[in-house]
């Protein structure tokens, strides 16, 4: 499973045996794996402080989340043609996200627990706010590009209602530069082909003998040309509508060919370019969020403790890792009982609401007798 939970009890000897208890019932129960996970010791402040950082750390917990879930979609939209190798470019620090979580060691080069806490979280929130300025402007001009290069390929493929002609015409299919005769495409169902051949002479006057020509088809039917007298245009087109023939509007003008040719080619030599490098910048920065919003979790963490356990800062923080979701609920309960003696009346609330509501689902919201935090990597799948 890609879910984590991470704990803390106070580290004195009674709460350092509940610990190996728990240890003990989860491995031979096969509930969970964990592990010692490490945080610094950082310059406490006044109790004050603590209380305004864990209100922060929330908050600023909630946003990171939020980013690297959005750099996570980025990727996958950017990766339109390789949707199977997402999962290689989420990592942190070069490794998967489990490994750098289960391994994780507080950077002491980038957060310096020597500062004030207060330094180290305005350090991160800086960091966090930055990416997200970046990525709002480099995924939004990728976005304008992408969407235009698609709505060009989408007209190249429509039916021929819709689509644009410009790469199925060619210049021999038209009579040009005439003051009198004009070239019109007509849409004819596949079913009236017979019907047209036998009739388009006829629907107007001034309808050159002979000029039609199959050019196009797709599955409902074919585009014709017919030439005719431009002072007749109307009238064809009223009468072909009668017949369930369709005039599309279109003039053959060789510059407004080129020119959206151009501007395919130049699109897709656009996002060519821009694809290498926002996937080189989305890669390295969502690696930087992710080591962020885990230094963040160590840091609520140690806050929470310190309000919840009190001073000299002592405790043990700890990472389980469930084998699988269907033992979510029994692993709460175990720690529960093994952790009621921290508040008796939360544990037995608690427990209570686990045996009244089955497969509750407790979240990072609620109140247990122990610190918890909550880390969930399948929201990046």
């Amino acid at each position: 499973m890609s879910e984590f939970w991470l704990i803390s009890a106070p580290g004195d000897k009674e709460n350092l045996q509940a610990l190996e208890r728990m240890n003990s019932v989860t491995s031979k129960s096969n509930l969970s794996h964990n592990t010692k996970f490490a945080i610094p010791d950082f310059k406490v402040g006044t109790l004050d402080s603590l209380v305004g950082l864990s209100d922060e750390l929330g908050k600023l917990d909630t946003f990171a989340e939020s980013l690297i879930k959005r750099m996570a979609q980025s990727v996958v939209e950017v990766m339109e043609d390789s949707k199977g190798k997402v999962q290689e470019n989420l990592l942190a620090n070069g490794v998967d996200l489990t490994s750098f979580v289960t391994h994780f060691e507080w950077d002491m080069a980038k957060y310096p627990a020597k500062q004030p806490l207060v330094s180290v979280v305005d350090t991160l929130a800086k960091q966090l706010a930055q990416i997200e300025t970046d990525l709002k402007s480099r995924t939004a001009a990728y976005s304008v590009l992408k969407a235009n290069l698609e709505n060009l390929e989408k007209k190249s493929t429509g039916n021929l209602f819709t689509r644009t002609l410009s790469d199925i015409v060619s210049k021999e299919d038209f009579v040009l530069d005439s003051e009198y005769l004009i070239t019109l495409l007509v849409i004819v169902p596949k079913s009236s082909y017979v019907q047209w051949q036998k009739t388009y002479e006829s629907l107007s006057d001034m309808v050159v003998p002979r000029s039609t020509k199959l050019i196009a088809e797709d599955n409902e039917g074919g585009l014709f040309t017919v030439t005719l007298f431009r002072k007749v245009i109307e009238d064809f087109k009223v009468k072909a509508k009668e017949n369930k023939f369709i005039v599309r509007e279109f003039y053959y003008d060789e510059k407004e060919i080129k020119r959206e040719r151009e501007e395919m080619t130049r699109l897709l030599s656009d996002k060519k370019q821009q694809y290498g490098p926002l996937l080189r910048w989305l890669k390295v920065n969502f690696s930087e969020a992710f080591i962020a919003w885990i230094h963040i979790k160590a840091l609520r963490v140690f806050v929470e403790s310190v309000l919840r356990y009190g001073l000299p800062v002592n405790f043990q923080a700890v990472l389980l890792q469930p084998h699988k979701k269907s033992a979510t609920k029994r692993l709460r309960e175990v720690l529960n009982s093994v952790f009621r003696h921290l508040d008796e009346v939360a544990a037995a609330s608690i427990l209570d609401a686990s045996v009244e509501i089955p497969g509750l689902q407790l979240s990072n919201q609620d109140y247990f007798p122990y610190v918890y935090f909550h880390i969930d990597l399948s929201l990046l799948d």
